[in-house]
């Protein structure tokens, strides 16, 4: 009996050290720029379906915030990959990180303002003048609405620009007309709370105006495509599938369940509305392509941010978009 033991037991000794090193999976860290919501909604749906795991990757899906940047984690070797704004990955490249984008996740900027239906609709920038207008000091937003007050001729007196945080009091009081959100979390929240009331929205999309500021994207070190280019075309294709079918309206089922697993305290309602906003911000179309990088907008977002002075001298960012095939 012991013999046979024995013989199994250098049976799966020489198993184990038979096993090719490509056959084990490779570890990845993916830090995510905000926190599990169905904005995410492609992660999480890659992760659940085993998409990464069939590339033969075992990745771990982090949540992100303000003390978790994917970018401070890709430079100290935390994350192999990561997802950020076109803002900071250009403010990142203005302080010489060595990092590049891979694919563009958002094609249409989820951060817009949402205004009363019983105000005159925005149909033309000259129609800001005389709003009370809501911007984040320091934010993206701060930095869009500048731009678009200054495409349109508008002087800062022409306008009331009032200081706002996650409070939404001030708008539901009627005290700021025009309020910034994204419009796939907080739009959702807020139309369906004033529908509640009766009240009917409207929402203002700068790309609508010709201001394309890129949103988040998918980011890795320049490190990681050179010395690691089968592991970054691996990760990425699981990762656009995922986004792909979680897009898709058919697998809307599975994605909300995904999505409730990560994200249990928003309401199923809400999150169906969310996904639907979502899908519309990712893919605006059946053409699209998931991931495809819009190099104009990227470009767009550098000469925004250096003409508003938020970094010190161009970056040249085209040269840092590597749109994987």
């Amino acid at each position: 009996m012991r013999t046979n033991n024995l013989t199994v037991l250098l049976f799966l000794i020489c198993l184990i050290v038979a096993t090719p090193l490509s056959a084990k999976e490779i570890k990845v860290n993916y830090r995510l720029k905000w926190l599990f919501n169905t904005s995410v909604a492609g992660d999480i749906y890659a992760d659940a379906k085993g998409y990464f795991t069939q590339a033969g990757l075992s990745v771990d899906v982090k949540e992100g915030s303000p003390e978790k940047n994917a970018i401070n984690e890709l430079e100290l070797n935390y994350a192999d990959f990561g997802v950020a704004s076109a803002d900071q990955v250009i403010r990142a490249l203005d302080k010489g990180a060595k990092i590049v984008v891979i694919a563009q996740l958002f094609q249409v900027n989820p951060m817009q303002w949402i205004y009363r239906a019983d105000q005159p609709e925005i149909k033309t920038l000259a129609d800001l003048k005389g709003r009370n207008i809501g911007i984040t000091f320091g934010g993206n937003d701060e930095t869009v609405m500048n731009t678009l007050l200054a495409a349109a001729g508008i002087a800062k007196d022409e306008v009331t620009i009032t200081g706002v945080r996650f409070d939404f009091t001030p708008f539901f009081k009627r005290k700021v007309d025009v309020w910034p959100v994204y419009r796939n979390s907080q739009g959702v929240i807020l139309k369906d709370k004033l529908g509640k009331e009766g009240e009917k929205v409207y929402f203002f999309n700068p790309a609508d105006f010709g201001v394309n500021f890129v949103a988040n994207s998918v980011v890795t070190s320049e490190a990681t495509v050179k010395n690691n280019p089968d592991t970054v075309e691996k990760f990425l294709s699981a990762l656009l599938k995922g986004w792909e079918a979680a897009m898709d309206p058919a697998n809307e089922d599975f994605t909300l369940k995904a999505v409730k697993k990560r994200d249990t305290g928003t309401n199923d309602e809400i999150m169906r509305q969310q996904l639907i906003a979502t899908r519309e911000l990712i893919k605006p179309s059946a053409a699209v392509k998931i991931g495809t990088i819009d190099i104009a907008a990227w470009k767009q977002t550098e000469s925004i941010m250096l003409l508003e002075k938020q970094i010190k001298k161009p970056v040249n960012i085209e040269t840092r978009l590597i749109q994987i095939k």
